[in-house]
């Protein structure tokens, strides 16, 4: 297993593919209905085309590996920062147009909202194409980088680097806050660039793009955008995938600590179920604790050999650091595998291989974790429905994460919040729902949640899977399915019993023959 580029993976919520050409449109849906949007006016002999008002060149996206970059189509949009304020500051928005294989594409377009909140859209792009594959062979993609990230007059900060193990200091973390916050105030105003503010700047696309109809494809954080829309410009939306969904109702960050809890438990117990594991590790969830409590005692300093540049170097791991990773590492089986493996090392005494995979996940982190857009974000929309940090105190991921946030939030300003923004998802649209059975994050029942209040929804639970399922097994052959058929209850879906949970390595060969 190439474990850097799993690691990476872990870094990446979800992309899509790109193909360049020229695109063509069908003059009206397959299933007869009329499809909104304006035609595509290419003058002979040039290179771009005109959709509604939009004036569409050939681009090349990077891809994020060496020089390698993928073709698409890009176009200037600018919009107001302060939507209220259409006169005042206007800020350029990254816009990007993929074709698909089709000779001439359905005429609506597939959307994808990235996670986060933080991630951009055409960042994200290259990472999993064959996720949406099969989308493609009919329609195109749109990508837009919400505002605050990307190339969306992103809200970048720059972070000290450090993976090291450091005590939670909340002065600290406010005297941080406010270093970024002078940083970002000298091109940007905080407080627009929310999930309401993007809801608009997405709907202005659209319009400018002729009024085509969406296919909504939300990732984590995505999905509540994806619900957002859908409820304030339903006759904009055609269909709806959440995968790995956050319910409108929940705030972001409040159950954290929980769900990574409950995710490392039902792992673990596989593991302590099957007997060359169990033999091998006994019982991984208490050796992580046992972990835990020894680096809270007394944290280790190691030397270790940095993966990317070879050089010598060296790191404090304590509680929070190992939290961190082992956060991290629970979103994808294929590194969540690896841990009772890392755990056993570390406490013969082996930190080293620990160390190295901080290092490598920390750097692969780096351009989220630089963004804070995620505080406009969480801070206007999230903050004040935290709950006490105490009741996290137990857990793994201790109480330091929601201390963080409301450290970060006292300082950062807050936008505003629709008064009807946290109710539940209600809509007629056709909504299909993807779920992990070990998502850390956004466990099964949050798809579950949502689909009780939706008359015309479906959730597909992955079996031993993880954080943002879409690219896995056959799910990227229903999805496209279901987008052509707008019917989620009729899809043959008895291929996701094909899905199985990742076994544990034993040593760094694998799992047991």
């Amino acid at each position: 297993m190439d474990t850097r580029k799993v690691l990476r993976a872990t870094a990446i919520t979800i992309a899509i593919a790109a193909v360049a050409g020229r695109i063509l449109w069908r003059p009206a849906g397959h299933d007869g209905r009329a499809a909104p949007g304006a035609d595509i006016v290419q003058t002979p002999g040039e290179r771009g085309f005109t959709l509604g008002s939009l004036r569409f060149a050939p681009c090349e996206l990077e891809t994020g590996e060496g020089a390698a970059t993928t073709a698409a189509w890009c176009a200037p949009f600018q919009v107001p920062e302060d939507w209220q304020r259409p006169d005042g500051r206007r800020i350029d928005l990254r816009l990007a147009l993929v074709r698909g294989s089709a000779a001439l594409a359905e005429r609506d377009l597939v959307v994808l909202l990235a996670g986060g909140p933080g991630q951009a859209a055409i960042e994200a792009w290259p990472r999993a194409r064959g996720g949406f594959a099969p989308l493609l062979e009919r329609r195109n993609v749109l990508l837009l980088d919400q505002r605050g990230t990307g190339g969306s007059n992103a809200l970048n900060c720059t972070r000290d680097g450090d993976e090291t193990e450091q005590a939670f200091d909340p002065e600290r973390v406010r005297a941080q806050t406010r270093a970024c916050l002078a940083t970002v105030s000298a091109h940007a105003d905080p407080r627009f660039y929310t999930t309401g503010d993007a809801l608009r700047d997405l709907e202005a696309v659209r319009l400018a793009l002729g009024g085509p109809q969406f296919d909504l494809v939300g990732v984590s954080y995505g999905t509540r955008v994806a619900q957002q829309y859908a409820m304030r410009h339903p006759q904009a939306v055609r269909s709806v995938v959440l995968d790995s969904a956050v319910p409108n109702e929940h705030a972001l960050g409040a159950e954290f600590a929980r769900n990574l809890d409950d995710a490392l438990k039902a792992q673990f117990g596989a593991c302590a179920a099957t007997p060359a594991c169990a033999k091998a590790y006994g019982d991984p969830w208490a050796n992580l604790l046992r972990l835990r409590e020894a680096l809270r005692a007394k944290p280790v300093d190691v030397a270790y050999r940095d993966p990317f540049d070879h050089a010598q170097r060296s790191m404090r791991i304590g509680p929070a650091v190992l939290a961190g990773l082992v956060r991290m590492y629970a979103y994808l089986p294929e590194t969540s595998a690896l841990l009772p493996l890392g755990i056993a090392r570390a406490q013969g005494g082996d930190y080293a291989s620990l160390a190295g995979q901080i290092r490598m996940l920390g750097r692969d982190l780096e351009s989220l974790a630089e963004n804070a857009m995620q505080l406009s974000v969480i801070c206007s929309e999230d903050a004040d429905l935290l709950p006490p940090a105490d009741d996290d105190a137990s857990t793994l991921l201790g109480s330091e994460f929601l201390q963080t946030l409301r450290a970060q939030c006292a300082i950062w300003p807050h936008g505003t919040r629709a008064d009807d923004f946290h109710a539940p998802f209600a809509t007629d649209l056709p909504v299909l729902l993807l779920a992990g059975e070990f998502d850390p994050v956004t466990p099964p029942r949050y798809a579950e949640r949502i689909a009780r209040g939706l008359p015309h929804a479906r959730v597909l639970i992955a079996t031993g899977q993880g954080h943002s399922v879409m690219g896995r097994g056959c799910l990227p052959r229903l999805v496209a399915r279901f987008v052509d058929t707008l019917d989620a209850a009729a899809l043959d879906a008895g291929c996701i019993a094909d899905f199985s949970a990742q076994p544990a390595f034993i040593d760094f060969n694998g799992a047991a023959p």
